[in-house]
């Protein structure tokens, strides 16, 4: 096979300014095959060519590009398949629609020349293709040549007659383009000869031909005006009558599309019935059709003899339309087909009204389809058709008109209707409203059900009346009426969780009082039943809404229904029935609260069943007793089996190896008792009946059904090693008999059995019986109903079948079943809501029950018990009663491949059960030997199903029954030409490859692609299209070993893409029924998906096959077919991903846009995804490329379908990418979005709505306009209609509420971690509009909206709260805005609030006290006063707790808003503790709280560290405590509040004991009472210690603990901003006063130590400053920093001093991971510079190091000494540190060798010796200049080198080398330009150190010399002049610290050194010499005084002119600038000889 790529011809090709031309010499000397691709390219290049031209370009391109066009129609090979036609008609109609039109006329009379040539038949392809193209041309230029349409029309026409199939119905293509191009300018002559052979068509014999004819006749519909008459309405219905009861699907929908057109435009609100004048026709010679009728003959006569109906203008009124429709979907003749296209019709229909008139009309065509259809007596009478017509009334209801059509307040009014106008109206009550039949309310209980799903929270406006008509109405005496209503009650109770309580208890009431009038005269079974399931409905949804449960309620159920079940065995049987099914229904509603509930009262349960699941009676004992006590056991076990079910379901956790074993042994008791019923199906008479609707029979089919489902259930519940148990009974016999026995089985009517004879059957699945001869449910059409725990990865149903409204109606005839609530009650308590699957009739969930329990137990048997299986199976399948049930057989067969399919999914793992194992030779043969068979059956559903089955077989199996099996199928496809048999092996080699993948199939590859291409062009449609479909299997599944066949595939699909052979258009009739199916073209486009997939990014390189690729995905895009044209947006979103260089991306983003529009749910789909991968990748990318309606498409999107994921990522994604840079646009987006109406085409009637509640106080002028610029304050259901506006829905805006938040939250977390935020300024910038969303939310009638509000509100005051005006910074932003605020948390305490608002709203009312905008408390108002109360309500542990007008709240609810209160107020302590305002709020509150917060904390530490209380038998526990009883049943729900209040808590606790507060003391200890409301506080200044901690510390410590310990689950800055606050608590906890000794325990230290630990070593930085300071105070309040009295520190080394080690440890570890260098593994490359916060944290540390080591024994504090000088030598040599942590850490240093100074041992003179060594080394390093920081570095040295011996001077050694070679640094440093300041600095603290000592001596000694040396001598070098100054002065100031000994001999040097300065330096330095000399004067006047008496004249002449000069001008200066306030000074004497 070729592997290299394929060779495409490519045709000449064309600049810009040229169009193509085709070069026949080289087309017709290429290949037959390759002809055909260079045709294809060609016409594609010119199409693309011609999308791409201007106007201009354009007229000037027309005639080149009509020459190639007509070139191609004139090719007699190749012949211009639908491909090229499509391409052709669209590069003329393109170019015409651009260009002037010259052409115009020329190209329709060549055209129409082409197609009037010859006959008929001859060169057919070739006028197939001018049919088409005349049509593109008319369509887009049609307009322009309306004269040449009657002529091309009659052209067109003629080809009518031909029998080429294709050309046929692109006939009427052409047609209908002609009249959408002209419009009603069409010629009524030619018009209804179009129309005539139209309505004819529509009865051909080719499916094509009639799609086409419909979609002809409902263009000549709704373009032109010419058929709005009686006349022709009654024959075009004829005609369509006839045409929906085709088996075509596409036919039905365009027949329906057709006369839902033709009625919708008819539809007037008053109705007239005008006569229309007859057209006069010139008279002409009569001509037969063959296929006219009798109406067709009738218009050719123009004088009929007659008398002709005269045409009335055709105008119907809504209940016309819809009686019309109604009329022949009732008549009994009417088959299924017709019944769901006329179900398609109404859909059609009311889209077409559109949503004023549907909304106006709702109770008009509720009431139609209710009472015509539902109740009607043709449809009541025959099962399948009523359940069928339900469905179709749901689907028109809900999904079309709720769903698609209505508006929220469309909506809400039909909520109403349905409950004012038919609910209530059971039973009756008024004379003149009749009461609603039984089917009425069936339709308007699901319909009910619908909305209020679609309304969610919105219901809350209708719910006091939803609740009382739906309790009404569960005691109506119909079963179906009940479950129905129950299903309703359960959706309701999940809009409006508040009604949960009432409704259990008017539910339970009514159980009660049903059942004490079963005994008397009065009695009602059915409504005890009816209460019953509407109990169980409820319960079911108290595990999804836990918030608004009631314990007492649960208890009150359990105990009602044991009770019932032990006095059940003293009533008569049929009362002790309906006892016992209440009790059993309402265990097995219980069983949905989960482990939690069950666990506690299992041994009480397994009893009970026990007691109604006893062994089985002796067939004697079983043959005496009567069909009523029979069905009476039967139906005890069916209602235990039920409670069993539910139990399995939920309550698998607890499903231990014992539990399994008895339910075992229970349910083989079932069985057993099933086993001795008597066989024989007599006709029971009713007294002998239980009920009188079932007989025994019923009973055991029910009774069979739930030990089947609970067999299954229990199989995949129980572990491996219980299986055992399970697996001997009796299972698989049990189960094939139910689904394969032939005997076992009755036909559901005599016809159906007539039917089923072998001459007459024709096809299973369009019995329409409801029983389907046992055929399985679990089968619908190609989809199989996965398996427990399967993934779905089957795509077959995303391309073969488009979802919605229209797919579901047709996918009902799928199957020969329809489903029902009533089947199955017990779905309304163990199905998920979202599960809207209906339940299959019982006997069919018998046969679905037992495939399943064959799949999951037959690969766990031993291979012996498999064999003799299967060998049953065998012998059913071929029994010889089977040849006379040809449709038994039929659903046998079905069923035994489905079990199969199970079987093997299960062994190959693809499910959750236990795999087991299929593997014994016997087995697979005999597996092998069905599946054979079934892969060449004749039904296509079948060989799907064994073909799926087929392949898991050989990837069970291994390689060699592979390769026996893959060349078995190979033999079979070459001898076998059968179509079925061929389709159905290349199905299973696809499937084969696909389950084995890549790598196992690799070798079995060739042979495999080798067939299905070979079979890929077979000419039969079936063939080629599932060996297409296996290709894309194959593609899929091959990985890189297909990489060598990827360009022969290629080539293969694009020339079967241009084969006419392979698309409806076929000319054989038969090829084209079967393309409309199964679409060949849609196969093709799945292929080049899963190669483009394949390749990868490889596409980049493979310029050829990429190529092809390109254009075959563009073709795809300009197809008819939806499911084409979502495979090329599906390829071209893998294209962006792979070759995103090699795609025109703006083209791409703008089909998606187009996509995002289109009526077909498949593209729209496709174009959602598209455009959510690649704005993922770019938003800002996509929106330039993109059109302006981008955002307002993807928002009606929202508003259709407000839960569609997809597009709320793409909106997540787009905020997250630019909410920050995008801030502003982003607020104007949502508030548009908010705000924006939806404008009604005509205004509804006004209607009351009800009182609301929750309504904005408007008392406030100011907040009134501010509620009425925001919009709108209500809800839009709220609003009332006759305004004409509508906001939209509530959850679009509720999405838009969370986006806001979300953008306020990035914000905050921005703002957080830069000093200055654009976005913060962008939104404070904004911050009106946001309030008045918030405001606007939370004041609207909907809960949810309301959260949400307060939420960006609670947010906006924690973001600006302290953020001043910019306008008035006096004032604060926020406080504008105050009454607003104040209003908004108004309705959030109202009678209709809900806890959770609640709940919030105190959160928000505690921020907006706390933040400040309101500092006066009198002015805080309600908002104080009712926090103040919420304390009183919540203090008292009172059953009914209130918070404003919100009563009645459960006890989960009443923990809710406490923990909302409590949290509350510790937040406003907390934040006292920096606003001094809220100190007068608190304080009075203070003792009241501090016990309520603790009892708190210890609630919160018992629900989450207790072990669960449902592991304690009932019995050990305390009887009447119901909430201790089942607290592990709200575990989990309580939790939830206390975790996100215990931290505030604690922190509030905190800031008490950091206060001193003696309340806060008290509570500790446990002696609070809470009537201590002064703030008493003790004094702190000193550690008060206390061995024993306070009571509640190891509550505080434990719960912090636990919560530092935990693995977070919020993300990293909210867990982190988490710790923080939980480590600045227990600083404050982690007290002497509070924890005494307990923190110091072995356990509990170590274990804190290691947390400390994990969290330096993980965490941030603030928090590490947290840790050393926590560390800190645990080590100077340690028990060993404190020496006992009267023994010495040497001798009080106690064994707990390891702790204090642990402790400094980790302020060393936060060190070590600051200070590169100083931890030995630290090897990572020091910064260039610090932060500021890391600098802080390292003198944090450094401080807290030096006082920790004080706390050490002496002996061992030398130890550490060494470690921190160590540190700070290591700080001083690393040079990131020299610039901001060195000048920090010195004053600590000074501090630290200080203390050392008093510590006068041997050990720390050695050490601060060997220091002063280090410092001195680093000094000399330093100067050698090796990097940046050696300058800094060296001065810092300096500097610290002088500390240091400054510090320690008194200890110092005078003698050694130290001292003279710091010296020597420090005036080599002074001579040095960069130093010398340091220097001179340093040298004065040498001077001038105090007291004196020897070594302070020796520096002075050593020091001086040099330093007057310095100071006479001059130096060229700049900016030594002010260090001399400074150690001039520093010299003259020493003279004060030397003795009179020292200062004559000082003096006597230094006064002729400052001279001889004097000199060098002239006058300029007279000034400072003259002050230094008289600062030496003063100092000592004799020594002075003998000095200057000593000097030579001249000198002294010197002195005095220095002095009189310096000191003169000096004198003069100050007594200026001496005021008269000053003081006066003292001159000196200036003579000193006098």
């Amino acid at each position: 096979m070729a592997t290299e790529e394929p060779e495409v011809p490519k045709p000449d090709g064309a600049t810009p300014s040229t169009s193509p031309e085709l070069d026949l010499k080289k087309l017709h000397s290429l290949p037959s095959e390759q002809q055909d691709l260079l045709l294809l390219s060609f016409t594609a290049d010119l199409a693309k060519y011609v999308d791409r031209l201007d106007s201009d370009a354009a007229s000037a391109s027309q005639a080149s590009v009509k020459r190639e066009v007509f070139k191609i129609i004139g090719l007699s090979s190749p012949l211009p398949t639908r491909t090229i036609r499509t391409n052709i008609g669209r590069s003329l109609g393109g170019v015409l629609e651009k260009g002037n039109r010259k052409i115009l006329f020329e190209s329709i009379n060549e055209l129409v020349a082409v197609v009037n040539t010859g006959k008929i038949d001859k060169d057919i392809h070739a006028k197939h293709a001018a049919t088409h193209c005349l049509g593109m041309v008319f369509e887009t230029a049609g307009e322009s040549a309306i004269g040449l349409s009657g002529l091309a029309c009659s052209s067109i026409l003629k080809l009518l007659k031909s029998t080429h199939t294709g050309c046929r119905g692109s006939t009427f293509k052409a047609l209908k383009r002609v009249i959408v191009g002209i419009k009603n300018s069409v010629d009524e002559a030619i018009a209804r000869d179009i129309w005539k052979q139209a309505r004819v068509a529509a009865t051909d014999k080719s499916l094509f031909v009639q799609a086409a004819a419909c979609v002809c006749l409902e263009s000549l519909i709704s373009e032109t005006t010419y058929f709005d008459n009686s006349n022709d309405y009654e024959r075009l219905q004829n005609a369509i009558w006839r045409a929906i009861d085709s088996s075509s699907v596409k036919v039905r929908h365009a027949a329906a599309s057709a006369l839902a057109t033709s009625l919708a435009k008819s539809h007037s609100e008053s109705p007239m019935k005008d006569d229309v004048p007859r057209l006069k026709k010139p008279k002409k010679a009569a001509k037969t059709q063959p296929n006219g009728d009798a109406d067709d003959a009738d218009i050719e006569r123009p004088e009929s003899p007659a008398i002709s109906k005269p045409a009335t203008q055709l105008s119907f009124s809504l209940s016309d339309i819809l009686r019309q429709l109604s009329s022949h979907y009732c008549r009994p003749a009417t088959s299924h087909r017709a019944r769901a296209s006329l179900a398609l019709c109404y859909a059609k229909v009311f889209h077409h009204l559109g949503d004023t008139v549907v909304e106006n009309g709702y109770a008009e065509i509720a009431r139609h389809l209710f009472n015509d259809l539902l109740n009607h007596p043709s449809n009541t009478h025959n099962r399948y058709r009523l359940l069928t017509t339900r469905r179709y009334v749901r689907i028109v209801l809900e999904d079309v008109i709720g769903k698609e059509i209505m508006s929220e307040a469309g909506q809400l009014k039909a909520a109403k209707f349905l409950v004012n106008d038919i609910l209530k109206d059971y039973p009756q009550a008024l004379r003149e409203r009749p009461e609603p039949s039984k089917q009425a309310l069936i339709g308007c209980l699901s319909a009910l059900t619908g909305l209020m799903h679609d309304l969610g929270s919105s219901t809350n406006a209708i719910s006091d009346i939803c609740r009382d008509g739906l309790l009404q109405v569960l005691q109506h005496p119909s079963y179906t009426v009940q479950i129905y209503a129950a299903n309703c009650l359960q959706a309701f109770v999940l809009a409006c969780p508040q009604q949960m309580l009432p409704s259990l208890t008017v539910c339970m009431n009514s159980v009660n009082r049903e059942l004490g009038l079963l005994s008397g005269q009065r009695k009602a079974p059915r409504k005890c039943i009816g209460f019953a399931h509407g109990l169980a409905a409820v319960l079911s949804t108290s595990s999804e809404r836990p918030l608004y449960g009631s314990v007492d309620v649960y208890a009150q159920l359990l105990s009602q229904a044991t009770t019932l079940l032990k006095s059940s065995g003293s009533s008569d049987l049929r009362i002790s029935s309906t006892q016992i099914q209440v009790a059993w229904i309402l265990i097995g509603g219980l069983m949905r609260l989960g482990p939690n509930f069950v666990k506690m009262h299992l041994s009480q349960f397994l009893l009970l069943w026990k007691n109604a699941l006893p062994k089985p009676l002796t067939k004697d004992n079983i043959a005496q007793r009567g069909l009523l006590e029979l069905s009476f056991l039967a139906h005890v076990r069916d209602c235990a089996l039920g409670s069993i079910l539910a139990f399995l379901k939920f309550n698998s956790r607890i499903l231990t190896a014992d539990v399994s074993k008895r339910l075992a042994i229970m349910l083989e008791n079932t069985v057993s008792f099933l086993q001795s019923l008597p066989q024989k199906k007599t006709q029971e008479e009713v007294a002998s009946r239980l009920s009188p609707a079932l007989q025994l029979y019923d009973y055991d089919i029910m009774v069979r059904r739930r030990v089947l489902q609970c067999f299954t259930n229990l199989l995949s519940s129980t572990s491996p090693s219980s299986q055992e148990s399970i697996l001997q009974t009796n299972l698989l016999p049990l189960a094939i008999s139910a689904f394969a026995d032939p005997e076992n089985y009755a036909p559901s009517s005599l016809s159906a059995s007539i039917a089923s004879s072998a001459g007459n059957f024709d096809n299973l699945w369009n019995v329409g019986d409801n029983c389907g001869f046992g055929v399985s449910g679990l089968v619908s059409g190609f989809e199989v109903e996965p398996l427990s725990g399967e993934q779905q990865s089957s795509l077959r149903t995303q391309w073969l079948t488009e979802p919605g409204p229209e797919t579901d109606v047709s996918r009902t005839l799928l199957s020969p079943l329809c489903g029902a609530r009533e089947h199955d009650a017990l779905l309304l308590y163990i199905s998920e809501q979202s599960n809207s699957r209906e339940p299959n009739p019982p006997s069919t969930q018998v046969v679905d029950a037992g495939i399943e329990l064959f799949g999951v137990s037959l690969p766990l048997q031993t291979p012996a018990v498999q064999s003799s299986v299967l060998e049953q199976l065998s012998s059913f399948l071929s029994a010889t009663s089977l040849q006379r049930d040809p449709a038994r057989k039929a659903a046998i067969t079905v069923n035994i491949a489905t079990a199969f399919l199970a079987a093997l999914k299960v062994a190959v793992n693809d499910t959750s059960f236990a795999r087991g194992d299929l593997r014994s030779p016997k087995v697979e043969k005999k597996i092998q030997d069905f599946l054979r068979i079934f892969i060449t059956n004749s039904d296509e559903y079948v060989r799907n199903i064994a073909a799926q089955a087929l392949g898991r077989l050989c990837k069970s199996s291994g390689t060699n029954f592979t390769t026996s099996e893959v060349k078995h199928l190979i033999d079979l496809v070459v001898s076998d030409r059968d179509p079925n048999a061929r389709s159905g092996c290349a199905l299973a080699l696809g499937c084969i490859h696909s389950q084995l993948g890549g790598m196992a199939a690799g070798y079995h590859l060739k042979s495999i692609l080798g067939i299905l291409m070979s079979l890929a062009s077979d000419p039969h449609p079936s063939v080629h299209f599932w060996a297409l479909d296996a290709l894309s299997k194959v593609a899929d599944s091959a990985g890189l070993t297909f990489s060598g066949f990827v360009s022969s595939t290629l080539g293969l699909i694009a020339q079967l893409y241009v084969m006419e052979s392979h698309s409806n258009e076929a000319s054989s009739q038969a090829s084209s029924n079967l393309e409309m199916e199964l679409s060949t073209p849609a196969a093709v486009a799945r292929c080049t998906d899963s190669i483009i997939n394949l390749l990868g990014p490889d596409l980049q390189d493979m310029t050829k096959n990429r190529e092809l690729i390109l254009k075959l995905v563009e073709q795809y895009q300009h197809e008819q077919d939806s499911s084409l044209v979502a495979s090329s947006l599906i390829c071209l979103e893998h294209l962006a991903v792979y070759a995103p260089g090699h795609m025109d991306f703006a083209a791409y983003v703008r089909n998606l846009q187009d996509a995002l529009i289109s009526r077909s749910p498949t593209i729209r789909n496709a174009g959602i995804e598209g455009l959510h991968n690649i704005m993922r990748r770019d938003v800002r990318d996509v929106l330039r490329s993109a059109d302006q309606r981008l955002e307002d498409d993807l928002w009606a999107i929202l508003e259709a379908n407000p839960d569609h994921e997809v597009v709320r990522n793409i909106f997540q994604n787009w905020l997250h990418q630019t909410g920050i840079s995008e801030t502003e646009e982003w607020v104007q987006r949502c508030h548009k979005i908010v705000t924006r109406t939806r404008a009604r085409q005509e205004k509804p009637p006004t209607t009351a709505g009800p009182k609301q509640t929750a309504t904005v106080d408007l008392q406030d002028e100011e907040v009134a306009g501010f509620a009425a610029a925001s919009g709108n304050a209500k809800d839009a259901g709220d609003a009332e209609p006759s305004s004409g506006l509508e906001l939209l829905r509530w959850q679009v805006r509720a999405f838009v509420m969370e986006c806001l938040s979300t953008l306020v939250s990035m914000i905050a977390k921005d703002s957080a971690m830069r000093q200055e935020s654009s976005a913060e300024l962008q939104l404070q910038q904004k911050i009106g509009d946001v309030i008045r969303i918030a405001f606007s939310a939370s004041t609207a009638g909907v809960v949810d909206l309301r959260i949400i509000g307060l939420r960006i509100i609670d947010q906006l005051l924690k973001l600006f709260g302290s953020t001043p005006d910019p306008d008035f910074a006096e004032a604060s932003l926020l406080e504008q805005y105050q009454a607003q605020i104040s209003s908004a948390l108004t309705p959030a305490f109202a009678s209709d609030s809900s806890p959770e608002l609640a709940a919030a709203a105190v959160n928000v009312c505690a921020t907006f006290i706390a933040t400040g905008i309101v500092t006066d408390v009198d002015r805080m108002g309600r908002i104080l006063k009712l926090l103040v109360a919420a304390i009183e309500s919540f203090s008292e542990e009172a059953e009914t707790s209130t918070i404003g007008d919100l009563k009645g709240l459960s006890s989960n609810a009443q923990v809710m808003v406490r923990m909302a209160v409590f949290s509350a107020w510790a937040e406003l302590q907390v934040a006292s503790t920096e606003q001094k305002y809220l100190k007068d709020v608190v304080a009075p509150q203070i003792g009241k709280l501090t016990p309520l917060w603790l009892s708190s904390l210890k609630e919160y530490a018992r629900l989450k560290f207790q072990p669960d209380p449902s592991s304690i038998s009932t019995a050990m526990m305390q009887p009447g405590d119901l909430d201790s009883i089942y607290s592990a049943l709200n575990r989990e729900t309580l939790l939830r509040f206390y975790q996100s209040s215990w931290l505030n808590l604690v922190e509030a606790i905190a800031s008490l004991i950091d206060e001193g507060s003696d309340v806060v003391f008290e509570a500790l200890d446990g002696k609070a009472d809470g009537s201590m409301t002064d703030g008493t506080q003790r004094r702190l200044s000193d550690i008060d210690y206390r061995n024993e901690p306070v009571a509640f510390f190891f509550l505080l410590f434990g719960v912090a603990f636990e919560a530092l310990a935990a693995r977070p689950s919020d993300d990293v800055v909210t867990t982190k901003q988490r710790n923080l606050d939980i480590l600045q608590a227990l600083k404050k906890i982690l007290r002497p006063s509070v924890s005494g000794h307990a923190i110091y325990k072995d356990v509990v230290f170590s274990e804190t130590m290691d947390m400390l630990d994990r969290l330096v070593l993980t965490e941030g930085l603030d928090v590490q400053a947290v840790i050393v300071e926590l560390v800190r105070n645990l080590s100077l309040g340690h028990p060993s920093a404190r020496p006992s009295n009267g023994t010495s520190e040497e001798e009080n080394i106690s064994e707990d001093i390891d702790q204090l080690f642990e402790l400094t440890k980790i302020i060393v570890l936060v060190l070590a991971g600051l200070i590169p260098g100083l931890a030995e593994s630290n090897n990572s490359r020091p910064p260039a510079e610090m932060s500021d916060e890391a600098v802080s944290l390292i003198r944090l540390s450094l401080d807290a190091l030096v006082d920790v080591a004080e706390v050490f024994p002496t002996i061992i504090r030398t130890d550490l000494h060494a470690c921190i000088l160590h540190i700070f030598s290591k700080i001083l040599t690393t040079g990131s540190c020299q610039v901001a942590v060195v000048p920090q850490a010195l004053p600590i240093f000074k501090r630290f060798v200080g203390s050392l100074a008093l510590q006068a041992q041997s050990t720390t003179i050695e050490q601060i010796c060997r220091t002063l060594s280090t410092f001195l080394t680093i000094l000399k390093n330093a100067q050698k200049r090796e990097n940046e920081a050696s300058l800094a570095c060296e001065k810092n040295a300096l500097l610290a080198s002088t500390i240091l011996l400054t510090s320690t001077s008194t200890i110092f050694p005078a003698s050694g080398p130290f001292i003279p070679a710091l010296v020597g640094k420090v005036i080599e440093c002074l001579g040095n330009p960069t130093t010398t300041n340091v220097a001179a600095n340093c040298i004065r603290s040498l001077l001038s150190v105090q007291p004196k000592s020897a070594a302070s001596s020796a520096i002075a000694r050593r020091l001086i010399p040099s330093l007057l040396q310095f100071v006479v001598t001059s130096s060229e070098l700049e900016g030594l002049d002010d260090s001399r100054t400074i150690v001039t002065h520093t010299l003259t100031a020493s003279a004060k610290f030397m003795d009179s000994s020292q200062i004559f001999l000082f003096t006597g040097l230094l006064v002729p050194a400052l001279l001889s300065r004097a000199k060098v330096e002239g006058k300029s330095g007279y000034p400072e010499t003259a002050a230094r000399l008289l600062e030496l004067a003063s100092t000592n006047q004799q020594a002075f005084r003998s000095l200057v008496g000593s000097l030579p004249e001249a000198e002294r002449g010197f002195m005095e002119e220095i002095i009189r000069e310096g000191g003169a001008g000096s004198k003069g200066r100050e007594e200026s600038n001496r005021g008269d306030g000053r003081e006066p000074t003292i001159a000196l004497k200036m003579n000193f000889d006098a």
